[in-house]
């Protein structure tokens, strides 16, 4: 299985995920559509063009957040995760745009053994997204319940 054991961490890692993505204008409307989000800055071309600071639309920060963490899981968390415990610090610093390719990077911040499941251990995770610019686009920290390795 791709996915690290807890054990396999160690603060200071950093993971370079060979994934990278090209957004497209589908993924953008789609996922807004999916998840009932009318803003205009996701879905009206006009309306972003004459009447936003961007003069295009924006891809939804949602999907943003979800594509990064989701570039991360073959190599970090695939298969040994319990559960996914929270994001924290989640930020986008700059925008994305329709034929924007990002690539992700992640860094092993705290670990720690769970003291109420001794198979268990906590991880916490930096996830940071870049554009074909090398901007930083979206950050956050993930905290990941980790399964430790069979004995």
């Amino acid at each position: 299985m791709p996915g690290l054991y807890y054990e396999q961490f160690h603060v200071g890692q950093i993971f370079k995920h060979a994934i990278r993505r090209t957004i497209t204008e589908s993924d953008n409307v789609w996922f807004s559509a999916l998840t009932h989000n009318p803003a205009y800055l996701h879905i009206d071309e006009e309306y972003c063009r004459t009447q936003s600071e961007f003069g295009q639309r924006i891809v939804n920060s949602g999907f943003t957040l979800g594509l990064m963490v989701g570039i991360t899981v073959g190599d970090t968390t695939l298969g040994t995760t319990i559960a996914n415990l929270g994001w924290d610090e989640v930020r986008f610093p700059k925008p994305l745009f329709h034929g924007d390719t990002i690539r992700v990077e992640t860094e092993v911040l705290e670990m720690r053994a769970s003291k109420s499941r001794p198979n268990q251990g906590i991880v916490i995770f930096a996830h940071r997204a870049y554009n074909q610019k090398d901007e930083l686009v979206a950050h956050c920290k993930r905290s990941g319940l980790m399964m430790k390795a069979p004995t």
